[in-house]
C-alpha cells in the first residue's frame, strides 16, 4: 500500500493517517474536532482544502478528516482510506434533516441502516438490492455511550440522498411513512465501501433542521456546537 500514496485526492504518505478515522462533511468541522479533541494534531492533508489531522485521543492514534458533500465525494475519500492507507474503522459525524416529528434540532441519529436514491451499488453487479448497514460493534458502542451521556438519540434507518434540491418538494414524506428517521447525503456509500473492503463504519448525525417543524441551525452552529455527537465518536473510535 505504501507505494500507492499519496493518492490523487489525499496528499498524506502511508502511515501518516491512523487506522481509526473520524470524518465530517465540512472540513472546518474536522479542523474544529482535531483542535478540540486530539493531542498534538498534525495536518497531514490539505489537498482541495480537505483537511486531515492525525494525533492521539486518550492514547489512541486517531485521524480526523473532511469528506465533502454527497455520495460521490465520500465514496472517493473512504475508498482511498480503506484501500491505500490501511484504515480499518471510519465514523462519520454529520448533520441531517429530521423526517419524524419527535426528532428535533440537537437530537442524535445513530444510523443502523442507510437507504439511498443513488446508483452507487450498481457497480457491484449484485443479483438484487443491497442493504447498507453499520458495523454492529460500533453501533452498539455508540448507543451505550449516548445512554451514559444522557443525550436524546434515535437508532434506525436514514436516507443518503444524492438530491438536495428535489423537484418534488413532498418526496420526503414517502420516506417518512416508512419510518426513515431523517436524511443526509453520504452514509450509504460509506457503509458499502466498508462492506466491500471488509472494514468497519458508522454514521452518527446531529439533527440540524426538521422538515416537520421547520426548526433549523446556522452554519456556525453546525460547525462548532454538535459536540455530543463528536464526543460519542471519539469515545468509541
Amino acid at each position: 500500500m505504501a507505494d500507492l500514496t499519496p493518492t490523487p485526492h489525499i496528499g498524506a504518505k502511508f502511515g501518516e493517517i491512523a487506522e481509526r478515522v473520524i470524518m465530517a462533511g465540512d472540513p472546518l468541522r474536522a479542523k474544529f474536532m482535531a483542535e478540540r479533541y486530539l493531542e498534538n494534531p498534525k495536518l497531514v492533508n490539505q489537498v482541495r482544502g480537505m483537511y486531515c489531522y492525525t494525533g492521539t485521543y486518550k492514547g489512541k492514534k486517531v485521524s480526523v478528516m473532511g469528506h465533502g458533500m454527497g455520495i460521490s465525494s465520500i465514496s472517493i475519500y473512504t475508498f482511498e482510506l480503506y484501500a491505500f492507507y490501511g484504515v480499518k474503522r471510519i465514523i462519520r459525524t454529520g448533520s441531517c434533516s429530521s423526517y419524524q416529528p419527535d426528532l428535533h434540532v440537537g437530537d442524535i441519529i445513530i444510523a443502523q441502516g442507510a437507504c439511498d436514491n443513488s446508483n452507487y451499488a450498481a457497480q457491484y453487479n449484485l443479483p438484487g438490492t443491497f442493504a447498507p448497514i453499520a458495523t454492529y460493534e460500533l453501533l452498539s458502542a455508540a448507543v451505550e455511550k449516548a445512554k451514559a451521556m444522557g443525550v436524546k438519540y434515535a437508532v434506525g434507518n436514514i436516507l443518503a440522498s444524492e438530491i438536495f434540491y428535489n423537484d418534488d418538494p413532498e418526496a420526503w414524506k414517502k420516506w417518512q411513512k416508512m419510518g426513515v428517521l431523517g436524511v443526509e447525503m453520504e452514509a450509504s456509500a460509506l457503509y458499502m465501501n466498508a462492506a466491500r473492503s471488509g472494514n468497519e463504519a458508522l454514521c452518527i448525525c446531529t439533527v440540524s433542521d426538521s422538515l416537520v417543524t421547520h426548526e433549523e441551525t446556522t452554519a456556525e452552529q453546525r460547525e462548532k456546537t454538535f459536540t455530543d455527537m463528536m464526543e460519542i465518536a471519539f469515545e468509541i473510535i
